[in-house]
């Protein structure tokens, strides 16, 4: 090995996986090492030991998968409703310029709300059901693919727009052979941002209305005073999270494989 070379493995930078590693190790450290040290009070943060204890035990339990089954089903429930919803408005209003003119004002309206302001609504029509937080999550993740598939349809090029009018081709192949490649990089950024809203959403109504979920789960831990399985739910929806990011991630390197963005992506 020459001496360049030496060099050069001497301050090739540490990948990326290893660097989180590193980070997590640490992180996971400071969660264990506070409480023992009594910088904090055991009663508000338990040892990361006393955690994955109570997670263990929530594992041996039927109820805790039940839970998390509930979980899962309600996020990929309102995420399919707000993809589907999202994806058809998007293409209908995006394509037509007059519609699309007249309901600019009604989405910019209607996008800032935040979901939890129609907590009251959801609980007076559904109660503490499902449908209740599901509500939430439509409606958050929703606004995400709309948005997305808007941009998508307005980034399309006037020229193959034209050309295609000019070969008649009907509404459907339009939107096939011209829209929908143009628009699919957009529709799978709004796929990931509505998969991590529709997890926050999904988690917070059954905090807040009491719907069946890990979400629920937490709160009882809470007003319990079982603090150590509250912590463990709560890595629990964590864990939850990175796998939701993993797969949105993955389903978009997947669909966009012949997009130059992708394709000369680093690994």
């Amino acid at each position: 090995m020459t001496v360049r070379e030496r060099d050069e493995s001497r301050h090739r930078p540490l990948p990326g996986w290893l660097l989180g590693l590193i980070g997590l190790a640490g992180f996971v450290a400071i969660l264990e090492l506070v409480p023992r040290a009594g910088l904090v009070d055991e009663r508000f943060l338990p040892p990361f030991g006393a955690m994955l204890s109570a997670l263990a035990e929530q594992a041996r339990t039927a109820e805790f998968w039940q839970a998390l089954l509930e979980t899962l089903r309600g996020w990929a429930i309102g995420l399919s409703i707000a993809m589907a919803a999202g994806v058809v408005l998007g293409i209908l209003i995006g394509g037509i310029p007059l519609l699309r003119a007249a309901t600019t004002s009604t989405i910019e309206f209607l996008r800032p709300i935040p979901s939890v302001a129609l907590i009251p609504l959801a609980v007076l029509l559904f109660g503490t059901d499902m449908r209740s937080t599901l509500l939430l999550v439509v409606y958050a993740a929703f606004w995400q693919v709309l948005v997305q598939v808007l941009y998508g349809v307005q980034d399309v090029d006037p020229v193959a727009r034209e050309t295609a009018r000019s070969y008649r081709f009907g509404p459907l192949t339009q939107v096939r052979t011209v829209i929908w490649p143009t628009a699919l990089p957009y529709v799978m950024t709004g796929f990931r941002l509505g998969a991590a809203v529709a997890l926050i959403l999904e988690i917070t109504g059954e905090l807040i209305i009491g719907s069946p979920g890990l979400g629920r789960r937490i709160a009882v831990a809470q007003t319990s005073g079982a603090v150590a399985s509250m912590y463990a739910l709560v890595i629990v929806v964590g864990l939850v999270g990175v796998a939701v990011n993993v797969i949105a991630r993955a389903g978009e390197r997947r669909s966009l494989r012949w997009h130059p963005s992708i394709r000369t992506e680093v690994p």
